[in-house]
């Protein structure tokens, strides 16, 4: 990571305070209280044992300054736990800010977005990065004022009583930033590659984790397990170098603060000795003085080793930061601004598109230009080859790809619709079923106030009643959101149940009987096809065979509609249907 790109990091980390700082500024005011008296309490202190060594006064007489130390004590425990929490809060407004932003930016993004990385980096993203971002907000930016403004106040009060010794600690101050930035130089970098590896490693392990069975039928998990391991093995390498930077950090800094200090105690040390004769204003070195200034030496210097010990925090927020700033400096996979239109629910539906480009979200290409144009009640089969943007297609219908051209919903350009608005009235299947509700029930009802009956009818219509009586809790069986206990067959009459239920103007299916067995296929395929007669129905699918109940086919190939008409309208034409059917068909003899 260059130092350009360091400091636009730093920038953007600045700029995500606005949610805390209110924290901030007490967490920074706590601590500026809390220097003051430290100073106060090293000047009792030192004062203290001025009387009682020098001066013989007898303790009786000085409970009050007993006391006034003890307070000190008490405030200073209680200023130093307001500040901690007051950091906590300040890293905890953040990161829920951050988190917010992403979940709000992937919500628009949509699913075309997202399935371009596993499951596991986003986690990482939303779990791993944000929250190496605490210690930055929490404890590094409050440190920064503290870091100047504690040896200033110390400095002050020093100077007037023994110039020398504030002469040493001003003069040995700028080597700890000075070997803290040297050391610190590619801590950044270090930590950004680590957080790149976690985000690698945890999505391969959960997609070797979801596809173990596959792997075993293939006699691969073997092979993947030293994969992973490999991958474990480089990520632990990653982590001891960050680690390494990290006490490579501290023990520089002690060494200076340490030496600092030394040097303060030897030159009291010869003072009291008589060799060294400058420094008191030629008042003599009191012990008050050396009290005073060895007291306060550690102090001078731990607001610059706390700042050092932060300082691997900030640079773990700047490695943490790089992915995250791209992601969310990157155009959405819908750059248009959102449309305010709203669609009126139950008029009839009409599509029309002209000279319509379908876009990826980075801006590339995926299908056009299409000319078609969807009429109410019509019920379109699309077939092609992977590839061709049959699912491209049904992604800028659902709003979640940019297109160029036009597409008209009702004579109103998609791009100006409210998404919420038309994705309402949108139903859509595909062929892994997504159960993320807690029950059976929840996954299948979406309205506040279902029809009883018409839930049983539609249990009945899916085949979700054959098995329902047998699961132990009925509908109200607990799932996980990999539908465990299930077979592939139920979850997807479950998902089947919940997309008749809701009413729509558009059904949108997308191969959703691909992966179930015989049975299930079937019962799937003819509830579908029933419920394909009550709304406009757009279905993908490779079974050729089964398309003679359909009014019109479409036939994509590289992104265009290049054959329209019903079955036997296409079997006479010479092109891809009949190609693709004829090679189906052989394969089955």
């Amino acid at each position: 990571m260059n130092k350009t790109r360091q400091q636009q990091l730093t920038r953007w980390l600045r700029q995500q305070t606005a949610p805390a700082n209110r924290w901030l500024r007490i967490s920074s005011l706590l601590g500026v209280i809390s220097a003051l008296i430290l100073v106060g309490q090293a000047w009792l202190l030192a004062t203290l044992l001025q009387a009682l060594i020098s001066d013989q006064i007898p303790r009786g007489k000085l409970t009050a300054h007993f006391l006034l130390l003890i307070t000190c004590f008490v405030l200073r425990a209680f200023l130093h736990l307001a500040r901690e929490q007051a950091g906590f809060r300040c890293g905890q407004s953040v990161r829920r800010a951050l988190r917010r932003q992403v979940l709000d930016r992937l919500a628009a993004a949509g699913p075309a977005w997202i399935q371009g990385k596993p499951a596991g980096s986003w986690a990482t993203l939303l779990l791993e990065q944000i929250e190496e971002m605490h210690d930055y907000y929490a404890r590094y930016l409050p440190q920064m004022m503290l870091a100047a403004l504690i040896p200033a106040f110390i400095l002050i009060a020093i100077f007037p009583i023994n110039w020398a010794a504030a002469l040493i600690l001003l003069a040995t101050a700028p080597l700890i930033p000075f070997f803290m930035a040297l050391v610190g130089m590619g801590a950044a970098d270090t930590n950004r590659r680590n957080f790149q590896a976690l985000s690698r490693l945890s999505g391969q392990f959960l997609d070797r984790l979801r596809g173990l069975d596959t792997l075993r039928l293939f006699h691969r998990a073997g092979a993947e397990k030293i994969a992973i391991g490999q991958s474990t093995e480089q990520f632990r390498q990653r982590t001891m170098e960050v680690l390494r930077l990290a006490f490579l950090s501290s023990a520089v800094l002690e060494f200076f603060a340490s030496l600092s200090i030394a040097i303060v105690a030897v030159y009291f040390g010869f003072s009291y000795l008589g060799q060294f004769h400058f420094g008191s204003y030629d008042t003599g070195v009191t012990l008050f003085a050396g009290f005073l200034a060895l007291i306060l030496a550690p102090e001078f210097f731990q607001p610059l080793r706390d700042l050092g010990t932060f300082y691997h925090a900030k640079a773990q927020a700047a490695g943490a930061a790089d992915t995250l700033e791209q992601f969310l400096s990157q155009s959405p996979a819908s750059p248009q601004p959102e449309g305010t239109h709203l669609l009126p629910a139950g008029n009839p539906l009409q599509i029309e598109a002209q000279n319509l480009f379908i876009h990826s979200a980075t801006g590339a290409t995926l299908a056009g230009p299409l000319n078609f144009q969807i009429n109410a009640g019509d019920r379109i089969a699309i077939v092609g080859l992977s590839g061709s943007g049959k699912t491209s297609l049904f992604n800028v219908l659902m709003g979640f790809l940019p297109y160029q051209g036009s597409l008209t919903l009702n004579g109103h350009e998609l791009r100006d619709i409210a998404p919420t608005s038309w994705q309402q009235q949108l139903a859509w299947l595909g062929q892994n079923p997504h159960l993320p509700a807690p029950d059976i029930r929840e996954n299948i009802v979406t309205t506040p106030l279902p029809d009883p009956c018409r839930i049983q009818q539609v249990l009945e219509q899916a085949g979700v009643s054959e098995f329902i009586d047998r699961l132990p809790a009925g509908l109200d069986t607990p799932i996980d959101e990999q539908a465990s206990g299930l077979s592939v067959g139920q979850a997807q009459r479950i998902a089947l149940a919940r997309t008749l239920l809701k009413p729509s103007l558009l059904l949108l299916l997308d191969e959703p009987a691909a992966s179930l067995d015989a049975l299930s296929e079937r019962l799937v395929s003819q509830c579908l096809l029933a419920a394909s007669h009550q709304q406009t129905t757009l279905l993908i699918t490779h079974q050729l065979e089964q398309l003679e109940n359909w009014d019109t086919i479409w036939v994509m190939n590289d992104g265009e509609i290049v054959q329209q008409g019903n079955k036997q309208t296409l079997l006479q034409q010479p092109g891809i249907f009949a190609s693709l059917l004829n090679q189906r068909m052989s394969e089955v003899s």
